[in-house]
Order: C-alpha cells, then structure tokens, then sequence
C-alpha cells in the first residue's frame, strides 16, 4: 500500500511559466514579442489552455534564461516525483485548505511528535491528534499563511506543553501566541526525542519569516519548495532573488536523498529537485 495519496503537483505550468515571469520581471506584451509567439497563444498557456509544443516551450526557456530541457519536460508533463518512504510522518489535509499538514515522530524514541502546520478545521485536527497528548513536543510553522498556521490557537490551548517554534518576521500572524514562541534562528536546532535534533533553517522569499525544518534527512519546506517548483513571492522585504537564493544555498546543499515534505503537493526529494526543478539549471544557475 502507497504511504502517500497520489497528489497533483502543486504548480501547473501556467502557474510556473507565471511565477517565472514574475521572478524575470518579463511582461507577457514583452515575452511574447522577444519569444516571437502570439500573445493569444501565451495568454492561453498561462490559463492552462494547453501547453506549448517543444520549440515555443524552448524558445521560452531562452527569452527567460532558464533550463531548456526542464521547461520542455514541464510542459510535456514528463515528471512527476517517485514514491518515498518515510514512516515517521504522517501526512493529513488541512480542509477547507488545500495544504499539507504533518505529523513527525521522534526516530530515536518512538514518542515525541511535532505537528509542521496548524491549520485547516480545528476539530478535525484535533481528532487526527488524539492520542498524542503529552508527546506533542513541538507545534512548527513555515511561514504565516492563513493555510499553514490558523488553527495555532486551538491546537495550542489542547497542547499547552507544546512549545511553539515560528520566525519572528511571522510571527504577529499568531497573536499573542507570539509572545511565548520559540523564535527561529537559522542553523540552531531544537532536542527532539531521546537524542535527536530539528534544524531551524530560514528560508525567506515566498515571505520574509518562511522557514523549513530538517529532522533526521526529512525537510519540511512549507511554501519554499514544492515538487518541480517554488513557492510565489509574498514578502514585505524579501523577493524571487531571495527564494532562489534560500533554496540554492540551504536546500540543495542538503544530501540528496533527503525527502522533502512541501506545504502543498507531493513529497519528493532533493536530488530528484536539483535535477528536474525548472527554477534551477543543471550547472546551478538560477
């Protein structure tokens, strides 16, 4: 039996070829003249009206200074990630939302858990948490999107030993649970279970606290990295340079068999985004 639902990736194509414009500051009037294709035919391709046969999609990838054989695969729907193991987490949806919730227990001692995400309907998260109790260590947020930390307050008030971990630049998206949150410095780590670690790397760009959570080659990346894209750019003082640049630098140097649990979409793994993401090229441009 599959661990994980088979799920849509997260971005179409339209929403890849858009967020790629954005990132490039390239206006559909100004690509499709520099591409030398009919702007009906680009509107239609951001709309997820088809999709452009391989020359366009080539010539594209060349007006926007990406890699040609990634936006070509993309196009052609020619991937999607592999199956991936991982037995310490479980994933659940975060209804009426459309993001991915997670619940990761300790390696070490089969006990300790931390939930990545409270959001979605609050009794029914509640209800996939029962049983949990006291072993709830640790309540982690991404990032403060409505779909990724709404039902903080709630799951708080039932975990009261829970301690809360959130970057600072969010954090005001939870209240005053603020006030007593462990505040994410990039690079430290916090103990979980009997001898093992969560990393804290901040990752800003999709917003100016996004963040991911390393435990034991398991990366939870919230809205930073989806399988085959990245997340959009929401922030106040952090950008498209900066979501690339957090990804480069803090994600792909990661081992690549490390897993990546995204906020939406299906889990893939590192190796498998360096060599398909089509934010990136093959000799790590960007």
């Amino acid at each position: 039996m599959k661990q994980w639902p088979l799920l849509d990736l997260e971005d179409t194509f339209g929403d890849v070829l858009r967020k790629l414009m954005r990132g490039r500051r390239m206006p559909a009037d100004r690509l499709a003249r520099a591409a030398l294709i009919p702007e009906e035919s680009l509107a239609a391709w951001l709309a997820d009206d088809g999709v452009p046969q391989r020359d366009d999609a080539v010539t594209l990838a060349r007006v926007l200074d990406i890699d040609e054989a990634r936006i070509v695969e993309r196009a052609q729907a020619k991937w999607y990630p592999d199956e991936v193991a991982a037995p310490h987490v479980r994933r659940h949806a975060q209804a009426p939302h459309p993001s991915n919730g997670f619940l990761l227990t300790s390696i070490e001692d089969g006990e300790s858990c931390a939930l990545v995400d409270p959001a979605g309907d609050p009794q029914a998260l509640l209800a996939r948490l029962d049983g949990v109790d006291e072993r709830l260590a640790y309540i982690l947020i991404t990032h403060k999107h409505a779909d990724h930390c709404d039902a903080a307050s709630e799951i708080a008030a039932a975990f009261p030993r829970a301690q809360i971990v959130m970057h600072e630049l969010d954090a005001h998206a939870i209240g005053s649970l603020a006030k007593e949150a462990i505040k994410i410095r990039d690079g430290e780590v916090l103990g979980f279970g009997a001898n093992g670690h969560i990393q804290m790397l901040h990752t800003p760009g999709h917003t100016d606290g996004s963040s991911c959570f390393l435990y034991n080659a398991t990366l939870f990346t919230g809205d930073t990295l989806f399988a085959g894209s990245v997340g959009g750019c929401f922030g106040d003082r952090t950008g498209y340079a900066d979501i690339l640049e957090s990804v480069a630098t803090k994600l792909f140097t990661l081992p690549i068999d490390t897993t990546v649990m995204p906020g939406h979409g299906p889990p893939t793994k590192i190796g498998w985004e360096r060599s398909h993401n089509p934010f990136f090229r093959a000799d790590g441009a960007r």
